[in-house]
């Protein structure tokens, strides 16, 4: 059922950027490509979704993003700040229009003080002002969830992960459609939180 949702919501992510004639590229980390995985299974998300990164090392955050080593020292690679670092490199490196990212703890290992099992962020950049943003490489939007009793599986945790950060890119871009279908000025968006998921 959660796969299902997850299709679902790509497929209804992909008709939105596609209506904006935008371009979307993803970063990811714990969730291991699963999210590119999704939206490239579905039929025609070719002509949305440009290329995904799996950047599961710090190591390759920094060379193939751009992170700074200041900023996984300082924050760590499971972080907003690294989250943010991880969509502006994706701008950075790409000609797309939309980029998100994502960061986590997947499990079963891997927690720390104060970051345990399941502890995700996510953030979303771009560089066209159709969606709310008013220069190059304006962050959108960023979250921090906690994917609760599903982190003990590991399988389930990952698509927690990336459906939220396919709702964490859509909510903003809805908000963008309805501003223009309604006549009125939008700005910068934050994002909208799913039910389903503990926001800490």
């Amino acid at each position: 059922m959660l796969q299902q949702e997850l299709n679902e919501r790509a497929r209804a992510l992909l008709d939105l950027c596609r209506g904006k004639r935008l371009k979307l590229a993803a970063a990811e980390s714990c969730t291991g490509g699963l999210l590119a995985a999704t939206l490239t299974e579905i039929p025609g998300s070719s002509d949305v979704f440009e290329r995904g990164f799996i950047t599961y090392s710090n190591e390759a955050k920094k060379t193939m993003l751009g992170v700074a080593s200041a900023t996984l020292q300082s924050h760590g690679a499971v972080s907003s700040e690294t989250a943010a670092a991880m969509a502006r490199g994706v701008l950075a490196h790409t000609p797309v229009d939309l980029a998100v990212s994502i960061t986590g703890i997947a499990g079963p290992g891997g927690a720390v003080p104060g970051k345990p099992v399941g502890l995700v962020h996510l953030a979303a950049a771009s560089r066209n002002r159709r969606c709310g943003a008013g220069k190059v490489a304006n962050l959108v939007s960023m979250s921090r969830i906690h994917t609760g009793e599903f982190a003990a599986s590991l399988s389930c945790a990952t698509r927690l992960a990336a459906l939220s950060v396919v709702d964490h890119v859509r909510a903003p871009l809805e908000r963008c459609r309805e501003a223009a279908e309604g006549g009125i000025e939008h700005g910068t968006h934050q994002q909208a939180q799913r039910p389903t998921l503990k926001v800490v």
